[in-house]
């Protein structure tokens, strides 16, 4: 927890707890006052709002002045059309509390409506003679036009980002001024950006979050103020970078001293809109376990005077990606850990958009922290900026969405969506607990993917940026740029796979439905992907999938996960809790364990180092020009070859490699030859080799090579020589040898490896073009074998009395895989020329047709048993995903299938003997 400098404790507490010089005036006695109406669902926090009450908090905790007037609370309201005249001293029929959405009930109105006009009064105070007054709102959606005294002071587009106006010169002293605000808000019949909202919503779209919706606020100031601070912390640099933005500033200085409680860590003066350097030595870093957040005091002066000041606050933390364990996965503050969260869609049943309190704001991300998440996924909304300070100051990683639209736009729109795309990472990027974008979400109104993350990174080039959440779903293309690979998998888990620069993520997935009785926002209506009996069942599943994920996490390298979601919304009823917020449906303790297990096994990765133990895996050459070359021995001599899929099999044997722990030293690494086991790569006369291991010391030294950072700066890696210090894994020409480093442009390219999938696919050797049965290996179920029948693919008994029939249907040739021949495909035995091939996820075996499809269903990789016997045979074209049975029906599944009820069988299901054909 932070401490505010002593300076400002005092106005600090009260700024973020009480509403300080409020100054409310009531609206005119004329219009009907405000009536709470009935929500489909109460909160514990429905009850607790009132017109003089309404969210009374500071607004803008990372900067924060002393003087304010909170103009919440109750307001005029009326339908407007297009075109019409505002209603200047008019007393308008209904009584709207600000702010809430108009189709929500705190409001008091509790219908949608395209265009409406909100009225209050206010006076200053009179200490604020002198100063300039800005009128501040913190979010309208969508258009404003704000009116102070008949005269128009300027208007706005944008639903989720707030913005100001100098009403000055329209104010009148030591009287009621009038305040008019004009709003136009097509929702969905617009292309403008608008998350969940639908005008006719339903199913997984939402009821509409129209007009003011964030705090409305006066603020006196000088004629030169600080605007906004833009800060990015510089861990390895113990500093922070820090822009002072400001208004009429020309000529002024700003002195910046950072606080860690009372005692000043550092200060710097310079120059508005220029960045500096404030020294934060020796920083502690915030995380979700440690949250520690710096207190900071800004000063603007003119000369030696102080003419503006202001505190705020900020977290030390870096983010970026790092080849851990075999992948590129992001890491914090240098150190990789698995990002388990929630999609966190920020809807209330009685302020839709609006949090009821503070402390309802507040309350989903501690329940976060409760149940052991260590991140959330704020899904195409954008929250206040005190959701941004509870963020902070509680500990949760965040990845922040672009709220999409519904369509592809115009020109004109596009325009709209990048305009308010900025102003959101403005308004945030001082948030310690942002630490990726989300430019858009599957293909809702999808384009220019690739140049949209590249703008974005331009903006914010410290955070990720994830230029496509969901690139599997719904006919959406992969733009190819951004920081990570996001699938969404319902149920799932599935993970796509990691490259040289994307991590791996799972953007969505889960939603795992529980109807509760008395807490449904539509009775009976309610769904989930996946519907569960009981709170029993519900966890057990949930845990379920969480072990799931911790395999996928070491292959083939899942970074993250978004599980759908921590509330139910609406219809949908697969939230951690109900969306009254009553119920937790699952076991906490239960629930926050399997997190625990996940989050801790992904610690120990990064002991591991950057490569995978006990994997296979190719090494590609980095160097421009050659990137279609890999490692590879011939003639027990190393070379680089180009490889393509056409290559033959025993060149990409040879090009693949099991990285084992070093046999000189656990914590590098030795590469054991694919098609020689027991034989390794070593140096010998600085040429690499390919020898049998004979037990030497000296063997091992030099078939020991060290992980390092990538020496031509990119995310890959380089190997260094345990023996050799200062010597690296190097290609001159073909010949790979182990030579010192020389510091040149050549040297660093030609170091430098890329850590490839395997060419050789396949985990273990099956004999080939020879009759095999496939026996289920669980236990009191081996004498039941895969068979065809009626071109479906079942499990079922086979022994010396079965008939002939029944023993040829279980009877399958293996041959070199149709779509990749380090891989199998299995050919039925009394069907030549049909195979086993999956479709619809469903095995089938069917006639092959001659299309490149159907030899990819009809290949399967094979890897040892992931029940710890036998084989799993891996779909090639959905790696992950393994030949399964359920009941007696065969699938190929990724561990996302019901029917565990607690046993999570998954593993055994998966695994099979490869045995004696029944029919030769």
């Amino acid at each position: 927890m932070h401490a505010s400098p002593p300076s400002s404790r005092r106005g600090r507490k009260a700024l973020l707890l009480l509403p300080l010089l409020c100054g409310l005036v009531p609206p005119a006695s004329a219009e009907a006052a405000w009536i709470r109406k009935t929500p489909p669902l109460s909160t514990p926090w429905t009850a607790q709002v009132s017109p003089t009450n309404a969210l009374p908090e500071y607004p803008r905790p990372q900067l924060v002045r002393t003087d304010w007037q909170n103009l919440n609370g109750e307001w005029q309201f009326a339908n407007a059309s297009a075109g019409q005249a505002p209603p200047f001293n008019q007393t308008l029929p209904e009584s709207v509390l600000v702010p809430f959405p108009i189709e929500s009930a705190l409001s008091g109105i509790q219908r949608h409506q395209d265009r409406m006009w909100y009225r209050r009064t206010f006076t200053i105070p009179s200490g604020w003679s002198g100063r300039r007054v800005q009128l501040h709102f913190g979010a309208v959606d969508w258009e404003a036009t704000v009116y102070v005294n008949g005269q128009s002071v300027g208007s706005h587009k944008g639903g989720f980002d707030g913005f100001s106006f100098d009403i000055t010169d329209r104010l009148k002293a030591g009287a009621a001024n009038e305040l008019i605000v004009g709003v136009y808000d097509p929702t969905s019949a617009g292309e403008q950006p608008v998350g969940k909202q639908r005008l006719n919503p339903g199913g997984i779209w939402y009821t509409p979050a129209s007009g003011i919706w964030q705090t409305v606020w006066l603020e006196p100031t000088p004629a030169a103020r600080v605007t906004r601070l833009d800060m990015t912390p510089d861990v390895a640099g113990q500093a922070l970078k820090i822009t002072v933005q400001g208004a009429g500033t020309s000529g002024h200085t700003v002195e910046l001293t950072a606080f860690d409680g009372t005692t000043q860590v550092g200060r710097i003066t310079g120059n508005v809109g220029t960045e500096l350097r404030l020294p934060v030595p020796n920083p502690k870093l915030w995380s979700p376990e440690s949250p520690f957040l710096y207190d900071l005091r800004v000063a603007l002066k003119s000369g030696t005077t102080t003419v503006d000041q202001a505190t705020s606050y900020f977290g030390m933390r870096s983010v970026g990606l790092k080849l851990v364990g075999g992948a590129l996965r992001p890491v914090l503050n240098g150190q990789f850990v698995f990002q388990m969260g929630t999609l966190d869609q920020g809807y209330w049943p009685d302020g839709i958009f609006t949090a009821p309190t503070d402390e309802a704001l507040k309350f989903d991300i501690q329940k976060h922290k409760d149940l052991g998440y260590n991140l959330l996924r704020k899904h195409i909304k954008v929250e206040p900026q005190r959701w941004f300070y509870w963020a902070d100051k509680l500990g949760i990683l965040v990845w922040q969405d672009m709220p999409s639209m519904e369509r592809t736009p115009s020109a004109a729109g596009k325009a709209q969506f990048e305009s308010e795309m900025r102003e959101m990472i403005d308004e945030h990027r001082s948030a310690t607990s942002v630490i990726m974008w989300v430019v858009q979400n599957e293909g809702w109104g999808q384009y220019d993917q690739a140049r949209l993350a590249t703008l974005v990174k331009g903006w914010d080039p410290s955070r990720l940026v994830d230029n496509m959440s969901g690139i599997n779903c719904c006919g959406a293309v992969d733009g190819g740029n951004g920081d990570v690979a996001d699938w969404h998998t319902y149920v799932g888990p599935s993970s796509p796979v990691p490259s040289a620069s994307r991590a791996a993520v799972l953007g969505e997935f889960g939603g795992l439905g529980l109807r509760v009785a008395g807490h449904e926002w539509s009775p009976g209506n309610g769904f989930g992907y996946e519907m569960m009996s009981d709170a029993t069942a519900l966890t057990n599943r949930y845990v379920g999938l969480m072990q799931r994920s911790q395999q996928l996490m070491v292959n083939p390298g899942l970074s993250a996960a978004v599980y759908t979601e921590i509330t139910d919304v609406e219809n949908e009823i697969n939230g951690m809790l109900t969306y009254d917020r009553v119920i937790m449906k699952p076991n906490v303790a239960q629930v926050r364990a399997a997190h625990d297990s996940l989050i801790a096994a992904s610690r120990q990765l990064n002991s591991q180092g950057p490569l995978p133990l006990n994997q296979f895996r190719s090494f590609q050459v980095t160097t421009p020009g050659f990137t279609d070359r890999y490692l590879r021995h011939l003639d027990s001599l190393g070379f680089t070859a180009a490889i393509t899929g056409a290559t033959d099999g025993l060149t990409k044997k040879d090009a693949t490699f099991k990285i084992v722990r070093g046999l000189a030293d656990a914590a590098c690494y030795s590469f054991e030859s694919r098609n020689y086991p027991g034989s390794y790569l070593r140096h010998f006369n600085s040429r690499i080799r390919r020898d049998a291991n004979d037990g030497s010391s000296t063997f091992a030294q030099d078939a020991t090579f060290c992980g390092r950072n990538a020496l031509d700066g990119s995310g890959n890696i380089s190997l260094e020589s345990k023996n050799k210090p200062g010597a690296y894994l190097r290609h001159r020409a073909a010949e790979v040898w182990v030579e010192a480093f020389t510091d040149t442009t050549g040297f660093r390219q030609d170091a430098t490896w890329a850590l490839a999938a395997p060419w050789w696919k396949s985990g273990v050797d099956l004999a080939v073009n020879t009759y095999h049965s496939l026996q289920v290996t669980n236990a009191g179920l081996t004498n039941r074998y895969l068979r065809h029948s009626a071109d479906l693919a079942y499990t079922e008994v086979v022994d010396g009395g079965s008939s002939a029939t029944l023993k040829q249907d279980a009877t399958f040739r293996t041959v070199p895989g149709l779509a990749d021949t380090s891989c199998y495909s299995f050919e039925s035995r009394n069907f030549p020329g049909h195979y086993l091939r999956h479709a619809g996820d469903r095995l089938r075996k069917n006639a092959r047709d001659g299309s490149a499809l159907f030899d990819q269903d009809a290949t399967f990789c094979a890897q040892p048993g992931l029940g710890g016997t036998g084989v799993s045979l891996e779909a090639v074209n959905y790696p992950g995903r393994y030949l399964r049975h359920f009941t007696s029906e065969v699938w190929i599944a990724d561990g996302s299938g019901g029917g565990w009820n607690g046993n999570f069988s998954f593993n055994t299901d998966v695994s099979w003997n490869v045995v004696a054909p029944w029919a030769p």
